[in-house]
């Protein structure tokens, strides 16, 4: 099996860009661009198109002196960088940290526009890969310590029949993962079929993205045990002594309210140290 996301660089730009772009036209005016930026929600910029043919890019910043009426190609970007779809993540990762810019439009060989790819796009492409590597190890673990012989699958599994083995996720990553949900990125999960009991053993904050936008089903590698009556999973004690029955029984935590994890506002309140 081969995947390009199992390794960092050779994973492409169009693996993890947004497809479904918004755009303005060079002919808008200032002011309807700004409305727009001031209405949505997550955009503070767009690409100009000219049909299809990227023309340029408009930011909130290109707009704050611009005359309002005046049409938008006097105001937008006209020398811009674009990606490749076929440019891997690690390249866009530089262009975008070294240009100081926050979004990348994403071209075809013609020039045409067919995503775009976000610098928080390239930080989530870091993070929680399901990779063949990944799979292949786990499958090998299991044979080494049951002594039994497992198979690989790919299906899609029903997210109400999952055993979680993973108590809590965080706030901030389930989010990022419902973001990549709502835009086709989504990574398959890592499940274990141990006689017929779909243990989850990777993708927790994925599948409570999938619930969270009301998705039944997701896609996964299934590692199937070769065994009639199963093998006592580590992993699914664990789940026992957790209690952890279904999806529903996993903690979301707020990252922000960690214990550990201060902010200005409890210095504002309390009463000054004595020294």
């Amino acid at each position: 099996m081969s995947d390009s996301r199992s390794d960092t660089s050779k994973a492409q730009v169009a693996e993890y860009m947004t497809r479904d772009v918004a755009t303005v036209s060079p002919d808008d005016t200032v002011r309807e661009v700004a409305e727009r930026i001031a209405e949505s929600e997550g955009h503070n910029g767009f690409p100009v198109t000219d049909g299809r043919q990227v023309v340029g890019f408009v930011s909130a910043r290109d707009l704050l002196l611009a005359d309002r009426s005046a049409p938008l190609f006097t105001a937008m970007s006209d020398d811009i960088i674009v990606a490749h779809p076929e440019m891997n993540v690690t390249d866009a990762a530089r262009v975008i940290l070294r240009s100081g810019i926050q979004k990348l439009p994403v071209v075809d060989d013609a020039g045409h526009l067919v995503g775009i790819i976000s610098n928080t796009d390239v930080i989530r492409s870091q993070i929680e890969r399901a990779t063949p590597e990944k799979v292949g190890k786990l499958m090998r673990t299991l044979e080494e310590i049951h002594d039994v012989t497992v198979s690989q699958e790919r299906r899609e599994v029903s997210l109400s029949t999952l055993v979680p083995t993973q108590a809590r996720v965080y706030a901030d990553e389930l989010a990022g993962r419902t973001y990549e949900l709502e835009r086709g990125l989504a990574e398959p999960l890592v499940v274990i079929d141990n006689a017929g009991t779909l243990v989850l053993a990777d993708g927790h904050h994925r599948v409570l993205a999938g619930d969270r936008v009301g998705v039944d089903q997701m896609d996964a590698y299934v590692i199937v045990i070769d065994a009639a009556d199963g093998v006592e999973l580590g992993m699914e004690r664990t789940a026992r002594k957790e209690g952890l029955t279904g999806i529903g029984d996993v903690e979301v935590v707020d990252y922000a309210r960690h214990p550990l994890v201060e902010t200005t506002k409890r210095f504002q309140d309390d009463e000054p140290p004595e020294l």
